[in-house]
């Protein structure tokens, strides 16, 4: 039987975009499955008095240059397409929720690997409904239909319980993983992860 954990993410974050790029090798190495779990990275910041590294090392330089260059590290040791985006940081606030609507209607993968390929590797505008329905158009989705589901008052409910759910289970920033009831955060966890499926 496959092994499965959970993958909370949002677009918004960089580092959620690092990991998903590396789970198809690490799911394929462990007979693993990632179950996304779309959450507002926002929302969990605020219920966990959290701040993005941004704010939070402002007046710590070194250790936000220290965070960059573990990001670059990992960006290059898994030969992983990366452009910082020059619109960073977005709401995402209606992608999230265009990924719960995915989900409702078949599309969850196709949608998650076009966003996060405009976000993370095309430098694109995120945050404008115009680029997204671009994006998504291109990619062979329906993007009307995606529009009007991530509206729908049961999916906003759904992107809210995840992340307030998550937040409940001591997430408080993304990438996080779940293995069963065990947490780790951050895509450097990855091999503590490996050994949590090993063990279950």
């Amino acid at each position: 039987m496959t092994k499965t954990f959970e993958f909370l993410f949002d677009f918004g974050g960089p580092n959620s975009y690092l990991a998903h790029k590396v789970l198809p090798k690490f799911c394929a190495e462990h007979g693993a499955e990632a179950i996304y779990v779309p959450v507002l990275l926002g929302g969990l910041f605020k219920i966990t008095n959290n701040q993005a590294p941004l704010i939070r090392y402002a007046e710590t330089p070194a250790k936000r240059s220290y965070e960059m260059l573990e990001f670059n590290r990992f960006v290059k040791a898994h030969k992983i397409p990366f452009t910082m985006n020059a619109h960073f940081p977005i709401n995402s606030l209606h992608l999230m929720r265009g990924a719960v609507a995915a989900k409702h209607l078949g599309c969850f993968m196709p949608y998650v690997e076009a966003v996060m390929a405009a976000m993370w590797e095309e430098g694109a505008n995120m945050g404008d409904p115009s680029v997204v329905k671009a994006v998504l158009e291109k990619a062979g989705m329906d993007s009307a239909a995606l529009f009007a589901k991530a509206e729908d008052p049961d999916v906003k409910a759904e992107l809210t319980a995840n992340t307030e759910t998550s937040a409940a289970r001591g997430a408080f920033g993304v990438p996080t993983f779940f293995v069963g009831d065990e947490i780790f955060w951050g895509k450097e966890r990855l091999a503590q992860v490996a050994e949590a499926l090993a063990e279950g």
